[in-house]
């Protein structure tokens, strides 16, 4: 995702903060693809549009702005930056515990908004890499729980060492060109259905 192209939504309930973001972004090489007023019309905005920035006040009518990114990053997840008058605690505290990756006290100037937009949008790939590698480090230990199970099956049923059993299901994952776990996966699923 390269800074210099983001489709970006924004959301406030003055205009002409909302007027100002328009105008402003498309000079730093961004799309607007949305314009809220509400909460619950940036939830809705965001929903059709998929933006891969979100620029939001906090305080406005009908659904704030922290819960409106709670209600957006529930489809899927959306760095943002806020923008408020305020900076109280419980609103920075509110913020910190979503997806939001930047916080701007207003008033805000156009040389405020690059900095923040590429330190939200590195913090976002950052988090989008801790995430995948989590994800992955979970799937290789399920994998592995796997394999030792089908090894296990393979040593008590046709009597083989540890050391053996592991080699059989190298030589049939070689033999049957797939993956050990999927090997593994089909000896765990007979041996369920002969147990059955």
């Amino acid at each position: 995702m390269n800074e210099r192209s983001l489709k970006i939504a924004v959301a406030d309930d003055e205009v002409d903060m909302r007027d100002f973001l328009s105008r402003i972004l498309p000079h730093l090489g961004h799309e607007v693809v949305a314009v809220a007023e509400t909460g619950v019309e940036l939830v809705e905005k965001c929903r059709e549009t998929s933006p891969d920035l979100v620029i939001t006040d906090i305080e406005m009518p009908e659904m704030d702005g922290v819960d409106a990114i709670r209600e957006i990053c529930r489809d899927r997840p959306v760095p943002t930056i806020v923008v408020s008058a305020h900076h109280e605690e419980d609103c920075i505290d509110r913020a910190l515990r979503q997806q939001i990756l930047a916080y701007l006290v207003k008033p805000i100037k156009k040389s405020d908004l690059q900095p923040a937009i590429a330190l939200a949008m590195q913090r976002y790939r950052e988090f989008q890499a801790l995430h995948q590698q989590a994800a992955d480090l979970h799937q290789a230990l399920e994998d592995r729980k796997l394999i030792e199970r089908a090894k296990g099956i393979l040593m008590s049923r046709a009597k083989l060492s540890e050391p053996d059993a592991f080699r059989r299901l190298q030589l049939l994952s070689s033999e049957k060109n797939l993956k050990m776990v999927e090997i593994a996966r089909s000896i765990v699923t007979a041996e369920e259905a002969f147990a059955s």
